[in-house]
């Protein structure tokens, strides 16, 4: 008895350390690449304040990244799907050069106002270094499934300082209604070593803040930690944010569908794309749903920093930017579909606070992480990331929020490769 948990409690052991082994340099790789991307990113941002003409560029910008895949990177033009489909059913493998030229064009669609993220490159070049890591490591099927598994764990971790998020992401956004714990301490320690990596490199991250907001009341006598009036109305605004969820996913993929049947040159989608967006901002006379909308342009323009206080949001932001970026990512144009999901939630949970009289930073943050939760169909990370973004005060209410919003994101997501192991519900 004693010697077969000895040989157990031994074999545990060998697991760890291989894994770690082979987990931290890969991290540590995919987390150097994440912070000369953030780095170029942020610059390549503030670069195009200074220089509004930029925007008038983004058609020609968009021809050049599409002959740029055309040329030079046509595996890798699935993105996200193509990595997700590897550690499904490992094949062809992910190209080397997927890490560079997604970096590179993500970069010029920031540069020249295209409304775009940041997880779709970080999740990328973490599948990209991992599969390289997985040939020069000369693993199996089983272990390099496993390997790119973590690679997106650390560019996630990495690209947003949230390591537990990426970690539990990386598991979850595989296969709606399954996790795969073989992969669960690599994950972890892929997160923890890209998000350490990031800041070693002198890069931070920005905060956000949540108002105190009294969660318990007095109910017949009896104090209960949770008011129900608080809890019913983040329901309501939770349905909303599923409801957007599921906008923003059915119009991604239908921009996409409709541009390639209408636009028989397809060179000629991305520029149609990008004169939309220009004719969009001198439409509405500011370009507040430009590029990424973390840092604001200029003062009182709308950000996801400004949506978490009163009045730091029109009614119909939220609405503005899921256009602005289903055009952009629908027309060929590169970055990820996350942060404008973050912003898309932070101004609609804005305009629900003052609709429903509820605390508007407290509501911007449920939107910032149910609104992803219901387009990604992952609400353990997206709670598990409010947690880690805002603090653990309102955890119950992260959750509440996030689970409604999957239930109500419809049947599928923004990841096509993303599998679905039965239904969200016994009613579908």
């Amino acid at each position: 008895m004693l010697k077969k948990l000895f040989s157990e409690h031994f074999s545990t052991l060998k697991y760890v350390l291989r894994w770690s082994l082979i987990t931290v340099p890969v991290s540590v790789a995919i987390g150097s690449m994440v912070a000369l991307f953030l780095w170029l990113l942020n610059w390549a941002i503030h670069y195009r304040f200074a220089h509004a003409w930029l925007l008038y560029l983004l058609p020609l910008a968009g021809v050049g990244i599409h002959f740029l895949y055309k040329l030079y990177g046509s595996s890798a033009e699935r993105g996200n799907n193509l990595v997700i489909d590897e550690i499904h059913q490992p094949g062809a493998g992910v190209p080397k050069r997927m890490a560079p030229i997604i970096l590179l064009t993500t970069v010029i669609t920031h540069l020249f106002g295209g409304s775009a993220g940041r997880e779709g490159t970080a999740v990328q070049i973490g599948g990209s270094i991992a599969n390289l890591f997985a040939a020069w490591f000369k693993l199996n099927g089983a272990d390099k499934q496993v390997i790119l598994t973590t690679g997106i764990a650390a560019g996630f971790g990495a690209v947003f300082g949230t390591p537990l998020t990426g970690a539990v992401f990386a598991l979850e956004v595989l296969t709606i209604g399954r996790i795969r714990y073989n992969a669960l301490l690599p994950c972890l320690i892929a997160g923890m070593f890209g998000d350490l990596t990031v800041s070693a490199w002198g890069l931070h991250h920005t905060q956000y803040h949540i108002d105190v907001v009294a969660t318990g009341q007095q109910f017949y006598g009896h104090n209960i930690h949770l008011n129900l009036l608080l809890l019913l109305k983040v329901i309501i605004a939770a349905i909303c944010f599923g409801l957007a969820a599921y906008l923003f996913s059915v119009t991604v993929h239908g921009v996409k569908t409709i541009a390639v049947k209408a636009i028989k040159k397809s060179w000629l989608i991305p520029a149609c794309g990008g004169a939309a967006i220009i004719a969009l901002t001198l439409l509405l006379g500011k370009p507040d749903y430009l590029s990424l909308g973390v840092d604001a342009e200029y003062p009182g323009a709308v950000t996801i920093v400004s949506a978490f206080h009163q009045g730091g949001a029109d009614a119909l932001s939220w609405l503005w930017k899921l256009i602005y970026t289903c055009i952009t990512l629908g027309t060929g144009f590169k970055g990820g579909e996350v942060t404008p999901l973050f912003y898309i939630g932070a101004t609609l949970g804005n305009t629900l606070a003052s609709l429903l009289n509820a605390p508007v930073s407290l509501f911007a943050a449920l939107g910032f992480i149910a609104v992803f939760a219901g387009a990604t169909n992952t609400p353990l990370a997206c709670t598990i990331m409010g947690i880690e973004l805002f603090g653990s005060e309102y955890a119950l209410l992260f959750a509440v929020a996030c689970f409604v919003a999957y239930y109500f994101s419809g049947p599928s997501g923004i990841y096509g490769a993303q599998k679905q192991i039965g239904a969200k519900t016994d009613a579908e």
